[in-house]
């Protein structure tokens, strides 16, 4: 993932949020309500999201898809997987004889 890429959706999907609002708290009722003001331009900043950012979305995660697929090609592995190999050989190491192993 491009660095690039992840900080220019970060900056539209945040602009997509403040100026709905900034507009919004121009009006008198939105003024004395502030917190609806920001309800309001959640769900327009997240319409206009859906709406105008899919590109750059995209941008974004096959960026990171392509970074795992790079890291899974070489044999590194994550440190949640990691993790979850030690919490298993833990459960093994703690399970009475005779017991099956847990289903996942």
């Amino acid at each position: 993932m491009r660095a690039r890429s992840a900080l220019v959706y970060t900056v539209l999907r945040l602009l997509a949020f403040v100026v709905p609002l900034v507009i919004l708290l121009l009006f008198p009722v939105f003024q004395e309500l502030p917190w609806l003001a920001a309800i309001f331009a959640a769900l327009i900043g997240l319409s206009l999201s859906l709406l105008f950012l899919r590109r750059p979305l995209d941008n974004v995660t096959g960026g990171l898809a392509e970074r795992r697929a790079q890291r899974q090609a070489a044999g590194r592995r994550t440190g949640a997987e990691t993790d979850a190999d030690a919490e298993d050989a833990v459960v093994d190491a703690t399970r009475p004889d005779g017991e099956p192993p847990i289903a996942r």
